[in-house]
Order: structure tokens, then sequence, then C-alpha cells
């Protein structure tokens, strides 16, 4: 029996609506709510948004944290050029597993939760047009690239281990790759938590502790990088084993696809593969041409500062982790300024806990380097001038998720080539006379440029205002404030870690005030009960 609400429109696919009126669609993906005409039916999505985002957040805490441990781990260990190696090697499997990945990871997320699961349903079918393609395109590259690894070292390493640390990076492409697909899979038709428990936590936890095995051992660069690879292949058997019910595999789900199955998904994808082969290299871009143009020192240096840069993404990372696939419903079904609320409620959070943090990040470089060792304090400069791209980059929010989920793959590849040129091209220029600095700028440039033109794309797609009132609002409360009480800080204190620990402390002091307001108890207490998961 059809669900009220859930009648057919000219907005709605066919197979949409045959998902909706399926009782056994999964709460990750959903049935479909009441049409847009329901006047709750915003409040509804930034309800199931924020649950699954309060999931995300956790997992994205988690990973943090892991990541931080990781790099603190490498550089301690491993010093500037052995760390500068690694980085440089994680960054080939980096660039190269979203090349081979060719944009079909985001086209399962935006196209699985459009589909019916379960054994009667269309979704399994897009599982071999996504990996099978992917796979070969690996298996070649791997091969090419292993068997050339001995002439390409020379070009990014100095290290007599510089070939075997590039062999075991395309030997393990193909791994990595599956992880990615599989995951992005999982992601669409599994709870927030699946996903965020393999990859925010078994990975990233993982790999500090082979790597601490490593260190303490006494072995070098080279097995170090096969404690960070071996994660890879314990997650592409979880993500297996996650999909067998859902997409009723185990079941005899059909697997043979149509030619609109391979039509609908690369249609997608292949715009998307170069972009995400962009977004993927965005860091990693600089590291390897600071290697090649400055040395391993600088790349380690920028490698690091990199690192720490990109940890307060891991919050906006696992919010787009969780509404991904809500957003590629709504706006299947037509229903924008739902996906247009639910952006924005994301967005708010977004700065409120990242701007405080980059902030802090920008004022304080000197003594959040300080623990990596005395050879890394010389990135506070590049530190700085990324932390003010990051502030750009989580100001806009998931923009660039919301342009994908929108299917206008094409148009967030515009915004990632212009970034990707910017980079690059400053890069040549700037990085050969002033090392990880010039390359921070570099990236830099190229960040703000993709992110103000995915901004604009997003806005003429959906048609719905994304960054109003409220988010600037919500940028001049969070951004201000901590601006001020660093600033003050560092005049007391100065820049290194007794400045930032007086820092913390002052904002713990003004949290805490806040918090005997009763407006403020009443917003929290609002916030903690829409973002509590339901019982199940």
């Amino acid at each position: 029996m059809r669900r009220p609400g859930t009648g057919t429109t000219p907005a709605v696919p066919r197979q949409l609506d045959r998902r909706s009126a399926d009782p056994g669609a999964h709460p990750s993906t959903g049935p479909a709510a009441t049409d847009g005409s329901d006047a709750t039916g915003g409040a509804g999505e930034v309800r199931r948004s924020a649950r699954s985002g309060a999931v995300g957040l956790v997992g994205a805490a988690v990973n943090g944290a892991l990541g931080f441990l990781l790099t603190v781990v490498i550089v301690r260990g491993f010093g500037t050029d052995g760390s500068g190696a690694l980085f440089t090697a994680i960054g080939v499997v980096s660039i190269l597993g979203a090349v081979c990945c060719a944009g079909a990871d985001t086209a399962l997320v935006w196209a699985l939760p459009r589909r019916r699961i379960g054994v009667d349903g269309d979704a399994a079918r897009l599982l071999p047009v996504a990996l099978l393609p992917v796979l070969l395109l690996t298996g070649v590259v791997a091969a090419v690239g292993a068997l050339t690894a001995d002439r390409l070292a020379p070009v990014f390493f100095e290290r007599s281990d510089g070939p075997t640390l590039l062999r075991l990076a395309f030997l393990a492409l193909p791994v990595t790759v599956a992880m990615t697909v599989l995951l992005a899979a999982v992601r669409a038709v599994r709870p927030v938590t699946a996903v965020v428990g393999i990859q925010y936590v078994l990975v990233p936890l993982a790999r500090p502790v082979l790597l601490l095995a490593t260190v303490a051992t006494g072995a070098g660069v080279a097995v170090g990088f096969g404690g960070w690879l071996l994660p890879v292949a314990l997650a592409v058997v979880a993500a297996a084993v996650l999909l067998l019910r859902p997409l009723g595999l185990l079941a005899g789900a059909r697997l043979r696809p149509d030619g609109a199955d391979w039509r609908t998904l690369w249609g997608f994808a292949l715009p998307r593969a170069v972009s995400a082969a962009i977004d993927a290299s965005s860091m990693w871009v600089g590291v390897l041409l600071t290697s090649a143009l400055a040395g391993a020192d600088e790349s380690g240096v920028f490698g690091a500062v990199g690192r720490y840069a990109l940890a307060g993404l891991l919050i906006m990372q696992g919010l787009r982790v969780a509404v991904a696939p809500q957003l590629s419903r709504l706006l299947g079904q037509g229903r924008t300024a739902d996906a247009a609320l639910v952006y924005r409620r994301v967005t708010v959070v977004i700065i409120l806990l990242s701007w405080p943090a980059y902030l802090l990040l920008a004022v304080f470089a000197p003594g959040f380097l300080s623990l990596f060792g005395d050879g890394f304090t010389v990135g506070a400069a590049p530190l700085a001038v990324l932390a003010g791209a990051m502030l750009v980059n989580s100001g806009v929010g998931i923009v660039q998720t919301m342009l994908l989920m929108s299917g206008n793959s094409a148009r967030h590849l515009q915004a990632t080539v212009v970034g990707l040129a910017l980079t690059v091209g400053l890069g040549f220029l700037l990085i050969p006379d002033h090392g990880a600095l010039g390359a921070a700028y570099a990236w830099t440039a190229g960040v703000v440029a993709e992110n103000v033109l995915a901004a604009v794309a997003a806005r003429v797609a959906i048609g719905e205002p994304l960054l109003t009132r409220s988010v600037g609002w919500a940028a001049l409360g969070a951004g201000g404030g901590a601006a001020v009480v660093a600033v003050l800080s560092a005049l007391v204190a100065g820049r290194g870690v007794a400045g930032l620990a007086l820092a913390l402390v002052v904002l713990a002091v003004v949290a805490v005030g806040l918090l005997l307001d009763r407006r403020v108890r009443r917003t929290v207490r609002a916030a903690v009960t829409m973002l509590r998961p339901k019982p199940a």
C-alpha cells in the first residue's frame, strides 16, 4: 500500500517512487519523507541530518586525534628526511588512488540513494558497474608502475629505498581503490555508523599502532609504509561484509547491469573522475612539488604543516559523510528548499566548531609545531597561511558535496581545475625560492579559488539561498570571539605552548560563562536533544 504523502510527482523519478513505497528501505537512505508541501518536512530532514551528523562528528573527532597521533609518530620516529619520504609515498597512493577510482565512489553515493535496495531492488546492479572498470584500470597502472619504479623513483626520492617505496605504492593501488569504492557503497546503504567505524576508527587506529611498532623495532621507512598500507586490506574485507545484506547479495539479488545502469553511473562519474583526483591530491601535489623543487626536508615540513591544516576539515568530512546520501535523495525528489536548509544548518555547525580551531592554529603555529620537534618550527609561517585558506574552505561548508549531489559533476570539475592550475602554477614559481612557505601560498590560492567557484555554481544549480544571514552571524561570533582571545593570549604569554594553553583556558571560561545564560542553556539542550539518535 502506498504511504500517505509519497505519491509520484513530475520531479520524482520512477525509481525513487518505487523506493519510497518500500517498507524495507534502509534508514540510512530512508524512505522518502512527505513531499515538499509538508510544512514539517524540512524540520524532519534537519533532525535526520543532525542525528547522522552527530555520529559523523564523533567519528571525525576520533579520526582527528588518531591522525594527529600518526603524524607525531611519523615525524618523531623518522625525522624530517624520513617523514618527507614517507609523506611522499603516501601522496603517490592518495593521488593515484583517486585517479584510478575515476569518480566511481562519489557516483555510488549519488546514485544508490535514488534506487531500491534489497533482493528485489535495482541498487546491487550498480556495484559491478562501479567496481569492474576501476579495478581493471588500477591493475594496469599498478603493473606498469611496479615495473618502472627504478626509473621513476629518483624524481621524488633521494634515498636508496626510494624504488622500494614507489613499488609498494603502486602494488597497493588495487586494494586502496577497492576499499574506496566499497566504502562509498557502504556509506550510501548503511547507517553512518558503519562507514565511520571502518574509515574513521579501524583504519586510523591500526596505522599509528603499526608505525609505533616499526619505530620501536628500528625498521626503516619502507617497513613503516607497509604498516600504513596494511589496514587498507582489513577495511576491504569489512566493507564487503557490510554490503552483503542491504544489497541482497546473499539472497540472489540481480548483479547483471543493463545499458542504462552504465550510462547513469558513468555519465556522472567521468567528470567527477578528474575532480576527485584533484581533491585527493590538493595537499599531496604540494608535497610532491616541494620534494622535487626544494628537497626532502622542506617536503617533510610542508607535509607536517598540511596535516595540521587538514585536521580541522575532519569535522566537515564527518558531516559530509553523514548527509551526502540524504542530500542526493532530497535533490532527486526536487525538494531543493529542504536540501538547502540541511546545508545551511550543517554549515553553521562546521563554522562554530572549525573557525576557533583554525584561528588558534594561525596565531599559535609555533606552539603547535613544537610538538613535532625543533626541525619543524620553521613551518610556523606556512601553517598560518594554510589556516587562513581553511577558514574559507570551512566557511562555505559542504558546498562541493551539495554541487555533486545535485548531479553537477561537470561544474564541480571546472572549479577544481581552476584550483589545481593555480596550485601547480604558483608552486613552480614560489617553491624553488621559498620552499614550504611558497607551497603554502600556492595551495591557499587554489583552495580559495575552488571553493568560491563551487559556491557560486551550487547557488545557481540549486536555485536556493545557501550562505544566508545565519551563516554570517555564526562566522562573526565564532571567528571574532576566538580571534580576540587568541591575540590577547599571544600578547600576554607568547605564541608558544604557554600562550596556547592560556587561550584554551580563557575560551573554556567564556564557554562556561555563556552556559550561565538561560537562553544559551535552552539552545544547547535543544541541540543535544536533536543530535541524540533515536532509540532503535
